[in-house]
């Protein structure tokens, strides 16, 4: 029960890695809050919270990309919890289409999902952690935000902002003791992929690369609290993309051509 007392917020915890992040965190004995936008499964991840965590755990509806939303959460949280100690942002989507037929209204609720509203979550928890002086933010971003490949142009954009915007807030945050670690996984086996690639054979196409959301939520709550600035899975991708940044030439190679199986 290392985290008992802990309490730690995820979003996008109906489904896939946020709601493997939650069942992790709880059995290790945090106090879970579960944020998404369904509301039915959601009660679901809670009940098993709190089995799991042997206290009260909370689930609450939020929209990212609607900034009242995310004031109406922190308003609730204001009269049920004392604390943050660790958030998690995890809630986001993906759409792999070619560009130049790529609906830009998507695109514009990408960025609220992905970028926008994580940085507005993040601005009001962080603030809330400035007065404990302690805490710890966990961005999942994505190896789309190191390498990008062909029909993720709006995805890897999110995602590389989702990078910039990490390593400055954990330089900011630091001599406050918050601390910030941004995950950026390759493709896990989730429902991500059923709006992503309607398709449905990005996935099969990729093999022994494609990641298990309770090993990759596992590692993840295993560094909470710790000082830990990134988590990179699978390992090849991560190799992959430091080619990428010192032998661009290659990383194109790379990129539209092993790597890309969309």
């Amino acid at each position: 029960m290392k985290l008992k007392g802990k309490t730690i917020l995820v979003t996008g915890a109906s489904s896939g890695l946020g709601e493997q992040i939650c069942y992790q965190a709880a059995a290790k004995g945090a106090q879970v809050i579960a944020c998404a936008r369904s509301t039915e499964k959601l009660l679901q991840v809670k009940q098993m919270c709190e089995e799991l965590s042997q206290q009260t755990c909370y689930a609450f509806r939020v929209d990212m990309s609607d900034p009242q939303s995310i004031d109406f959460l922190m308003q609730s949280l204001e009269s049920n919890v004392e604390k943050i100690d660790c958030l998690v942002n995890n809630a986001g989507f993906g759409l792999f289409e070619e560009f130049i037929h790529f609906d830009m209204q998507k695109a514009r609720e990408m960025f609220e999902v992905n970028i926008l509203g994580m940085m507005l979550l993040t601005q009001k928890v962080a603030i809330k952690m400035l007065t404990k002086q302690s805490g710890h933010i966990i961005n999942i971003a994505s190896m789309a935000g190191k390498m990008a490949t062909p029909k993720s142009t709006i995805y890897s954009a999110t995602k590389y902002a989702v990078l910039g915007f990490s390593n400055a807030l954990r330089l900011e945050l630091k001599p406050f003791g918050i601390k910030v670690t941004t995950v950026n996984p390759g493709p896990i086996e989730t429902n991500f992929f059923n709006i992503a690639d309607p398709e449905g054979n990005y996935l099969d196409k990729l093999g022994s690369y494609v990641l298990q959301a309770d090993q990759l939520a596992e590692e993840i709550v295993s560094v909470i609290g710790k000082n830990k600035r990134e988590i990179n899975r699978p390992q090849i991708m991560n190799a992959a993309a430091i080619f990428y940044q010192i032998f661009p030439r290659l990383g194109d190679y790379l990129a539209g051509g092993i790597f890309n199986k969309k």
